[in-house]
């Protein structure tokens, strides 16, 4: 603590990225990127963009990523808000759409910096417990509430939600915003962003770091009618102009327009995962249902903590939260079919010992 600290920062409970190793060779397992790499197109539009242009602001309204984004979804460029990576986004809706006198309501275990921009942003929460499967069950938000956000698949259990839910959830509570994060959608569930024409309440959120492997760049986006959409531009243009420069733009549109390359590695991440999770059960570990790029799982006898540290002694990266119910599962990104026979073969090793 500071004297010079204004009085919220010590009450912050900043989110703790996961490890981004500097040693070579590590197989990097734990922050759910693309193992495939971008779309050659996005990398083509940033080699073609890098010039004296830099020296240039970017398009503050990314006026031609918002178009092909909503081409894709069949709406208008004004029903879609782009922002540097979905945290941002999220952080923006957190401010200008879910504080409200009633409690914003979201599951207890669940993507933690929804915990953090609470504090942050001083909105008053409950934490819906999902089932003893993990599983969210909608039934639970059937209540007063100020505003709702709920991730599909949710993270880190990879559980979704069909469709039909969503809708139902989205139809209860017409007068309070329902945010649906879809950072994993594209692996397997079933996407919101057509029901927004239909519901005025509806905010789908997404992002381009995992199913177009754009990570580094840091693009998410929010679709939305525009009433919605007007709230994110008024706080964003309060903070910050130009959250997303010009070649991430230029990459971002690209990658969109190559659904090729979109189909292929998505179906190689979803074989590889089904791959995974069967290799992963034959050694005894429980693995929650998953519709997302990576499995939560726990072994019947050995502790979450002991396999993730014995994993990385062997040069292999997992995600482990130190978290109430959820303590003894480790969250494996899915990798390579190479990387991730090298995942097993470690685990045979360390459970034979």
């Amino acid at each position: 603590m500071s004297q010079y600290w204004s009085p919220i920062v010590s009450r912050l409970r900043p989110y703790v990225a996961g490890e981004q190793p500097r040693t070579a060779n590590m197989v990097k397992l734990n922050t759910n990127e693309n193992p495939y790499g971008p779309s050659p197109r996005a990398i083509e539009a940033i080699r073609e963009a890098a010039d004296d242009r830099l020296r240039l602001y970017p398009d503050p309204t990314a006026t031609e990523l918002r178009e092909t984004i909503a081409v894709r979804f069949g709406l208008t460029a004004e029903e879609v808000f782009v922002g540097n990576g979905s945290d941002e986004v999220l952080a923006h809706a957190f401010q200008a759409l879910l504080k409200h006198e009633r409690p914003l309501l979201y599951p207890d275990v669940t993507y933690a910096f929804y915990s953090t921009y609470s504090l942050l942003y001083g909105v008053e929460v409950i934490e819906v417990p999902v089932d003893d499967g993990f599983r969210i069950r909608l039934a639970d938000y059937d209540r007063p509430c100020g505003a709702i956000i709920i991730p599909n698949p949710n993270a880190p259990t990879g559980i979704g939600l069909p469709l039909t839910g969503i809708e139902a959830l989205v139809a209860a509570h017409p007068d309070a915003v329902v945010v649906i994060d879809e950072a994993y959608i594209d692996f397997g569930g079933e996407s919101a962003a057509g029901l927004v024409s239909t519901y005025p309440n509806l905010l789908v959120i997404q992002t381009l770091s995992k199913s177009r492997s754009l990570a580094g760049l840091r693009i998410g986006f929010a679709l939305g009618q525009r009433p919605l959409i007007e709230a994110l531009e008024r706080v964003k243009d309060s903070f910050n102009s130009y959250p997303l420069d010009r070649l991430a733009q230029l990459a971002a549109t690209a990658a969109i327009k190559d659904e090729a390359w979109f189909e292929t590695c998505r179906r190689n991440i979803i074989v590889s995962r089904e791959s995974l999770v069967s290799s992963l059960e034959t050694l005894a570990f429980e693995v929650l249902p998953s519709q997302a790029n990576f499995v939560f799982a726990r072994h019947v006898s050995r502790s979450g903590p002991a396999l993730q540290a014995a994993l990385r002694e062997r040069g292999i990266l997992v995600r482990h939260f130190a978290k109430p119910r959820i303590s003894d599962f480790l969250r494996i990104s899915i990798g390579t079919d190479e990387e991730c026979a090298r995942l097993v073969s470690a685990l045979k090793e360390i459970l034979a010992a």
